[in-house]
């Protein structure tokens, strides 16, 4: 699953890879396990993590 983070796809993207989810583009990318994407999604929803 490839979703980018605009509407084109010229921009960064969050794509899952088996057990990995890589976010940005190119060389700038940084890569979570699934552990740490699962815990940077509950911090989200829990609120501690919010819109800047």
């Amino acid at each position: 699953m490839k979703v980018y983070i605009c509407d084109k796809s010229c921009c960064p993207a969050v794509e899952v890879i088996g057990n990995e989810v890589l976010i940005g583009e190119d060389t700038n990318t940084v890569r979570l396990k699934k552990n740490e994407w699962n815990k940077l999604v509950e911090k989200i929803q829990s609120g501690e993590l919010h819109s800047i």
